[in-house]
């Protein structure tokens, strides 16, 4: 299994370094619009518990922090976790406002001791565990009564899913030290792509404008996205009604759906509990 499982802790420490306060402000909107908080409120969060169930480079449990909420953060690569602590550490936060922790979220007794949470939260991770609809399920479970589940998978593409399938096993078997320039040879072949369609449609080809709108959204660095995106392993995707449909049945109501349409990327996902 190491030799198949993406770094996403190496990744995101290389993220890290360029965090700045811009990219936490706008995590802090993404998160307060995706969840549908009071656009007023300085804190919106404030007296609620958060679960980040794979908090990745920390981001966006600290901005659930900054949002006022009582935050537990988990995720099972240690290095993600050492990122998480060191944005804590930055903010100064108490560890008895803002809890991080080493673990899976397929260990089931782990995540039923953790209990309720008004919002369990995960974003692009739950499709990488390599048991998604299992993974959903538990972290569904510690959704508290009135409760929010918020959580983004990989769009259902077909084929499409399978050559990216494709793609990500090739960066897995090549050496260390070469994964980077297929990084480099996959982004150039697509952001090329990319670049013919907008000149199709009379845009300027240049991608800068598509790179300035990804630290927009959710704060995030286009590079370190490509770096996930093709290095990302285990990987699997769900249409939207593969979702819907089985959370329904446990009891979730969908309240918000952002979908990428027949595209590649992540369908949002917001529910709430009876």
């Amino acid at each position: 299994m190491s030799d198949t499982r993406f770094e996403f802790g190496e990744n995101w420490k290389s993220f890290l370094a360029n965090l700045d306060e811009e990219r936490i402000q706008q995590a802090c909107r993404s998160l307060s619009e995706l969840l549908a908080l009071e656009p007023s409120a300085a804190k919106p969060l404030e007296g609620k518990t958060f679960l980040d169930v794979g908090s990745g480079s920390g981001l966006f449990s600290l901005a659930a922090f900054r949002l006022g909420a009582r935050v537990v953060s988990i995720d099972f690569d240690g290095q993600c976790v050492a990122c998480t602590e060191q944005l804590r550490s930055r903010e100064s936060a108490d560890e008895s406002d803002w809890q991080v922790r080493q673990g899976s979220v397929l260990d089931e007794p782990m995540m039923n001791a953790l209990g309720e949470f008004d919002v369990v939260y995960s974003w692009g991770v739950l499709h990488h565990t390599g048991q998604m609809d299992r993974a959903i399920q538990i972290a569904a479970d510690r959704v508290g009564a009135d409760g929010t589940f918020a959580i983004a998978i990989y769009n259902d593409q077909g084929g499409a899913s399978r050559r990216w399938l494709a793609i990500k096993k090739a960066y897995h078997r090549l050496p260390k030290m070469v994964r980077p320039l297929w990084v480099i040879a996959v982004a150039a072949w697509y952001e090329f792509k990319f670049g013919l369609a907008r000149l199709a449609h009379g845009k300027n080809p240049l991608p800068f404008a598509d790179w300035k709108r990804k630290k927009l959204d959710r704060g995030m660095s286009a590079w370190h996205d490509w770096v996930d995106w093709i290095g990302g392993l285990p990987f699997e995707v769900a249409k939207p009604e593969d979702i819907i449909v089985p959370l329904t049945n446990r009891g979730l109501w969908l309240t918000n759906l952002r979908t990428v349409g027949s595209g590649w990327g992540c369908n949002e996902y917001v529910f709430r509990k009876d």
